[in-house]
């Protein structure tokens, strides 16, 4: 609640401007001690007597004649200094302090009375109770007035199916009473540590808890309960309200209460006639960790207090009606839900539902909405509130009542088809909709005529489903049949109709009438934003099979196979797909947008199939091309054959017919480079000029450039155990090693060489030249004997060169008898990994961290044809010294798996694991 103040800050509020007068400094050291003893947040008062005096001594304030002046002034002093609207400060030269009679030591006869006359019992329709505490009796009344409290209150509302509680009137009572009440709505265990209550002037801090055992009938946990309150809602029943909203036992309706204060006190301030009045205690609630006073407690269902009981009665009527809600939504579900494994558990989950927030129609179907798709994971699964009532069962649009006659049929078809020929002989065909496969022969062969007929000659096929918004996709299958070659039985997708049972699976059909298209030509689905049902289908379907290019705009997105109810009575409605689509990969689609290959405005998509067309007319020539290169300059030869290989099937079996232009085909064939050989260092790249190369030379150091190099690539440190730590994270060429090595030896190698175990991380160093990489072996083996690392072969001079350990070095070698540990990442790789992989195969070094990244020692770029496609292909790989074998592209696998960021750590524990152990040997 209240700040911490500086004191010096309370003493300007509280003080005025000076003259000399002997009232106004008694007055404020007194009311400061009181503050100091009476005061509920003493913690906030620290230093505030020593800083009034030391105001008073300074001759700092001023007398104010007007007593009731001085008071306001002490009160916007005192309020504003400790953020306490409680704190006030008045003038009452006539006040007599009245003690209301404690309510324990009143005969039996007035506690009877007072009872009645502050509670009041109803039942209301559909046995709803509604009970009004207008005074809140502590414990010891409660005790003493027990069987009369169990007998006319508390077992009569056991039996209401629901509760009102009102205490809008309500602005008196007593602490001790809270527990009684909280523990009437909750179960006897587990207790709840409901409030804890601080006493200033004792000192003392009060736990409350709920009470193992009552008089009369507990209500439960399980039944609805509605507490009102108002403005005038206070003290005791702001703490009832505040415990049982925020235990989500009961939801509050009507008004912020007043936020009053669990103890308030008068305290005259001696030798004056002005009187302070104090918070004397606190209450913390343990279950949110803040209180109900001064700012009050707000409603769940904000109304003003005298709607309170009507919007109430609104409520517990919607509450009621959630389980028939329930109940309806599962049957629907369970009769209607096309995946019919997830509906046990769907179905256990709106069972085991809380739905102890929902205060409206609206705010359950948001509610059950929310879970379920958070359940389901199914975007067509939706649960809405529909104001206007009128969701009905919604059923795919599919033409039925066709004509019988021939004109009228060519009729029907010339309005929902068209055909031409463009440009570049390439073919159009616009549908406007997809006719059911029921249509029967008389229209199959009219298309046939009409549509395949003119079709079949040309270069391309425009498919143009830009203004196809509905129809079947029975039909489907017989449009997609002129689209493969008849030799060959395709699979193109599967419907389960779970309201029918049914699975049905469309094939290419084995006798179509008319010419097909085959499968060689290529084919251009036009989309638009309004693009919908089976058209949607229609293009998802050319992507999935890899028979066309999609171009235009995504489509809408509101295929999906469902049907909507309402919930009878009210106006929830659900939508339920009862239709699974599996694909020709066996996958299930769920509907939504289908995204084009190239994605232009719908008007343009036209103009985009003359350039994509052309650019499909040079793709076989490009992949021939990449691989081409790959067999002559990729290192490992039988990879290179095997990826050619893939290239060219791909292209064959379509998945590059989703490639539009230089870019994407630069992306999709890095993507199947690197899958079918597992080596992410070939890639290929878009450049519309000649790329650099890398100058193979490197540069050699200045003197003024060689303390900036050790200082930005190495970091030295000694840790704890006498273990040093040496990190690099680029491998520079020996060269510059070599122009650098005295230096190096002296600001770096030296700090370390006499540890009893290294730590080398690697995790950064994502690699650079290879021609370092003896040299820093050599100074961790010993100069007897020579040591083989590995062999590389170079694939663009096809030779062999074994890499050995170097017979001398400048300065200190740390030998091969103290223990080496290498730290990892996935960013390790190139040069840095062919360092850690010879330390791990010649079993000198403890690797620590994650996999490494995989790949080889270098690599160059080659352009693809004369294009502007340009291919990085590793030509270097690297032999085993213990196999002969090649190393694996894929990684290093280290010793002890570790995340990067902990693997330092990991290595330290591992390190005094393994020193502790070799002294417990000895």
């Amino acid at each position: 609640m209240a700040q911490h103040t500086p004191p010096l800050l309370l003493m300007l509020l509280l003080c005025t401007p000076s003259v000399s007068s002997s009232f106004q400094p008694a007055l404020m050291l007194e009311m400061a001690k009181i503050l100091l003893e009476n005061y509920c947040f003493p913690e906030n008062l620290v230093g505030m007597q020593e800083a009034i005096q030391q105001a008073i001594d300074s001759g700092e304030i001023l007398q104010i004649s007007d007593r009731n002046t001085l008071a306001s002034v002490l009160t916007a002093g005192a309020q504003g200094a400790l953020n306490d609207p409680r704190l006030t400060v008045s003038y009452e030269p006539n006040f007599v302090p009245v003690m209301p009679p404690s309510l324990p030591s009143l005969p039996a006869e007035q506690l009877i009375r007072l009872v009645r006359n502050s509670v009041q019992l109803d039942t209301l329709d559909n046995n709803v109770g509604y009970l009004r505490i207008d005074r809140v009796i502590g414990e010891t009344t409660a005790a003493k007035l027990g069987s009369l409290l169990r007998d006319n209150i508390w077992n009569k509302v056991a039996h209401t199916s629901s509760l009102i509680l009102d205490l809008r009137y309500c602005t008196a009572g007593e602490l001790s009473g809270v527990p009684f009440i909280i523990s009437y709505f909750s179960d006897p265990e587990p207790l709840i540590h409901i409030d804890t209550v601080y006493d200033r002037p004792s000192n003392k801090t009060r736990e409350l808890w709920t009470l193992p055992s009552i008089m009369g009938e507990r209500y439960g946990k399980k039944k609805d309960l509605i507490i009102l309150t108002s403005k005038r809602t206070m003290g005791a029943a702001e703490a009832v309200a505040y415990t049982l909203k925020n235990l989500k036992r009961a939801i509050t309706v009507g008004e912020r209460s007043a936020g009053g204060s669990v103890k308030v006190q008068k305290i005259r301030i001696p030798k004056s006639e002005f009187y302070i009045t104090v918070p004397v205690a606190r209450s913390v609630s343990p279950i949110t960790g803040h209180s109900w006073e001064v700012s009050g407690v707000s409603p769940t269902v904000n109304v003003i207090a005298k709607e309170a009981v009507a919007q109430a009665k609104s409520l517990l009527a919607i509450r009621s009606a959630i389980p028939k809600v329930v109940k309806s939504i599962a049957n629907i579900i369970g009769r209607c839900y096309a995946f019919t494994d997830r509906v046990p558990a769907i179905l256990q989950h709106l069972q085991s539902m809380d739905f102890f927030s929902v205060v409206s129609e609206e705010n359950l179907a948001y509610r059950l909405n929310q879970d379920l798709q958070t359940v389901t994971e199914d975007p067509r699964l939706i649960i809405k509130y529909m104001e206007d009532n009128d969701a009905i069962e919604k059923e795919d649009f599919a033409l039925d009542n066709f004509p019988d006659d021939l004109d009228s049929l060519k009729v029907l078809v010339d309005t929902m088809i068209k055909v031409e020929i463009l440009p570049h002989n390439t073919g159009y065909l616009r549908f406007d909709t997809f006719f059911k496969s029921s249509a029967g022969p008389k229209l199959e062969e009219l298309m046939a005529k009409n549509v395949w007929e003119p079709l079949k000659d040309t270069n391309n096929l425009i498919i143009d489903l830009r203004y196809n918004t509905d129809g079947s996709f029975t039909s489907l299958a017989l449009i997609l049949s002129y689209l493969q070659d008849t030799y060959q039985k395709h699979y193109f997708f599967t419907i389960y109709d779970k309201i029918q049972n049914t699975t049905t699976e469309y094939e290419s059909l084995p006798r179509i009438i008319g010419p097909t298209y085959g499968s060689k030509r290529g084919v251009y689905v036009l989309t638009s934003y309004y693009t919908a049902s089976a058209g949607e289908e229609f293009a998802y379907l050319i992507q999935s099979l890899h028979r066309g290019t999609v171009i235009g705009e995504i489509t809408s997105g509101t295929l999906m196979h469902s049907k909507t109810f309402q919930i009878e009575g009210t106006n929830i409605a659900i939508t339920v797909p009862f239709i699974n689509f599996l694909d020709n990969s066996g996958e299930f689609w769920l509907g939504g947008g289908v995204v084009p290959d190239a994605i232009v405005l719908a008007e343009e998509a036209v103009e985009h199939v003359h350039e994509i067309a052309d650019f499909h007319q040079g793709l076989k020539f490009l992949i021939e091309g990449t691989g081409v290169l790959l067999e002559k300059h990729y290192a490992i030869h039988k990879v290179a054959l095997k990826v050619s290989k893939v290239l060219l099937s791909k292209w064959a079996e379509g998945l590059y017919r989703s490639v539009v232009d230089s870019e994407s085909l630069a992306s999709q064939l890095t993507a199947d480079l690197q899958e079918t050989s597992g080596d992410h260092h070939l890639h290929v790249f878009h450049c519309d000029v000649e790329p650099e190369l890398l100058h193979d030379v490197p540069k050699i150091p200045t003197v003024e450039e060689v303390g900036y190099i050790i200082d930005a690539l190495f970091k030295v440190e000694l840790l704890p155990g006498n273990v040093g730590y040496l990190r690099f994270d680029m491998m520079a060429d020996v060269e510059v090693v070599k122009a650098i090595g005295p230096q190096l030896i002296k600001s770096v190698w030296s700090k370390i060489v006499n540890t009893d175990a290294l730590i080398i991380d690697m995790r950064y160093n994502t690699g650079g030249y290879s021609t370092a990489i003896p040299l820093l072996c050599t100074y961790l083996f010993d100069a007897e004997p020579l040591r083989h690392l590995y062999t590389v072969f170079d694939r663009t001079t096809t030779t062999m060169t074994e890499v050995m350990t170097l017979p001398q070095v400048r300065g200190q070698r740390y030998g091969s008898s103290k223990d080496v540990y290498i730290l990892t990442s996935h960013m390790t790789g190139s040069a840095a990994e062919v360092f850690t992989r010879s330390m791990k195969d010649l079993k000198r070094a403890t690797i620590i961290g994650e996999p490494t990244i995989g790949g080889s020692l270098s690599s160059r770029t080659y352009q693809i044809g004369d294009s502007v496609l340009y291919a990085s292909i590793p030509n270097q790989v690297v032999l085993s010294a213990i196999t002969g074998k090649e190393w694996s592209v894929s990684g290093i696998e280290p010793h002890v798996i570790a995340q990067a960021s902990d693997a330092l750590p990991v290595a330290q524990r591992f390190i005094a694991t393994r020193h502790l152990k070799r002294r417990h040997e000895k």
